[in-house]
């Protein structure tokens, strides 16, 4: 994921010094990260995530010895959801269900799952599974906007959450411990590259046009335009791919917000020698909306959204 190393620090800073951070949204919508071999070392701090070695599903699946008793996860039918029980009682299921590590916050030993519907829409939510000492097995799930979790960062006592930020974006990064439960650490925001300009901009370099506002010139000429309005119109361009270019020079792309294709779409459109950018979003009213107006468009730009708008987006 696009900065994911800088979503880890944060949460490592939020960790020791409890500020208030700023960073930067990872790539949008990340498919569900894989996970790493089940670990039978209880005591180990941090056994691996899906930053590792894939294991086949046949080893994801593996029982997972825990605290005395074992974490399964079963499928009945075949493309039928799959269960996570311990020592039989059901904690969750879903389609995707995977074992992602066991760690250790003081002397509790925990357990994290990766749950969620599967595809690449949204991510997982994370479970969270531990077991109080001469009590039973107790679990919570975090989960952002109903789209998965975010990247997770874990410390000698708590396990840190820091939220995908979208541009525009202010939202509180998480902390969970078997004492505190979960809480909120600090408050991250979205804030492009310092001191980048028009001569940076660099389609090539982008995942998705959502990419373009880590550049600080196109984010101001965003922010200018969108105000309020644009974090809205990022989340229409999270499902999305690459850009494409119109013969003047400028790139664009189509997008729309995850399990609404169709119904809520976004285009986004960057002219790096004209220092312009141009919006449009069909929303909650389904009705367009363009920032600016539809009328104060280039021609080819107007022309590559309407090409977008009869294909579908």
């Amino acid at each position: 994921m696009t900065r994911s190393l800088l979503a880890a620090s944060a949460a490592i800073l939020l960790a020791t010094i409890g500020a208030n951070a700023q960073t930067t949204a990872p790539a949008p919508q990340p498919a569900p990260a894989t996970s790493d071999q089940p670990a039978t070392d209880q005591g180990a701090a941090d056994q691996g995530s899906g930053s590792g070695q894939a294991a086949s599903d046949d080893e994801k699946q593996a029982p997972v010895p825990f605290e005395g008793g074992q974490f399964t996860i079963t499928q009945q039918e075949q493309y039928g959801e799959k269960v996570l029980a311990y020592d039989g009682k059901q904690l969750a299921s879903n389609y995707d269900v995977f074992f992602e590590k066991i760690v250790k916050l003081g002397d509790v030993n925990v357990a994290l799952f990766d749950v969620g519907d599967g595809g690449n829409q949204c991510g997982p939510a994370s479970l969270i599974a531990w077991k109080p000492q001469g009590g039973a097995i107790q679990t919570t799930t975090v989960e952002q906007d109903e789209c998965g979790a975010p990247p997770v960062a874990v410390s000698d006592s708590a396990i840190y959450y820091v939220p995908y930020l979208l541009p525009g974006d202010s939202k509180p990064a998480l902390q969970w411990s078997p004492k505190e439960g979960l809480t909120t650490s600090g408050e991250l925001t979205y804030t492009p590259e310092p001191g980048t300009d028009w001569k940076d901009v660099d389609p090539s370099k982008y995942d998705n046009i959502i990419d373009a506002f880590h550049n600080e010139a196109v984010y101001k000429a965003g922010q200018a335009l969108l105000g309020k309005d644009m974090p809205d119109m990022a989340t229409s361009l999270l499902v999305g791919g690459g850009t494409e270019k119109t013969a003047s020079g400028a790139f664009y792309a189509t997008g729309c917000v995850p399990h609404d294709c169709g119904g809520n779409d976004g285009f986004m459109a960057v002219d790096p020698a004209k220092h312009a950018v141009y919006f449009a979003r069909r929303g909650d009213n389904g009705e367009p909306q363009a920032w600016p107006p539809v009328k104060d468009w280039p021609a080819d730009i107007k022309k590559a959204y309407d090409n977008a708008q009869g294909s579908g987006n």
